[in-house]
């Protein structure tokens, strides 16, 4: 019998059942796992380590949880803030020499692949941490300006201007791309 998260919870809040839980893990592992992995900047050791982290305070704060959003976004909610908790923590650093060699055995079409996908990532680290996050949410993960919203903490119209500016800015910095594509 599939339930619903609503009654899953209530199952395994009021009658400690862990198999209710572990449905809810099951539901939302590979969604919340994917969405990490592109908040991980592709780390997939550190996404499923911070999904199962999430999980874990998902469960041990799930007696408190009002249902005021859905249980997919309050868990986004917790997984988001672990990753932005971990990211202050850790500050990137680039391996130079590595980019150098990389760069040194592209062949043309990698180049110009490659080329394309910096760019990308460049024109995406150019946006702020919100425009990024909102776009994020938004755009790749198919949540509402309001969910994001939620997510996010932030009022819905500065997440609806987040969304905006960056998908603008995006499609300045990436309009040669667009042109060589449709010109050939």
């Amino acid at each position: 019998m599939d339930l619903n998260d609503e009654d899953l919870i209530r199952r395994t809040v009021e009658d400690g059942d862990q198999r209710a839980y572990a449905q809810l893990v099951r539901r939302y592992q590979s969604q919340l796992r994917f969405s990490l992995r592109q908040l991980c900047d592709g780390d997939q050791g550190l996404a499923d380590d911070m999904a199962q982290e999430a999980f874990i305070k998902a469960y041990k704060a799930l007696p408190a949880f009002r249902g005021d959003a859905r249980f997919s976004t309050w868990l986004y909610r917790i997984a988001y803030n672990l990753v932005m908790s971990h990211k202050r923590k850790n500050a990137p650093e680039v391996d130079q020499e590595a980019v150098d060699r990389a760069q040194a055995e592209e062949t043309v079409e990698e180049s110009q692949r490659l080329g394309m996908a910096r760019d990308l990532n460049s024109a995406m680290d150019s946006l702020s941490d919100a425009q990024r996050q909102a776009i994020h949410l938004c755009m790749q993960r198919g949540f509402s300006h309001e969910e994001a919203a939620s997510i996010m903490k932030l009022p819905l119209g500065t997440v609806k201007s987040h969304v905006n500016r960056a998908r603008a800015k995006l499609q300045s910095l990436l309009q040669p791309w667009r042109e060589e594509v449709v010109n050939g």
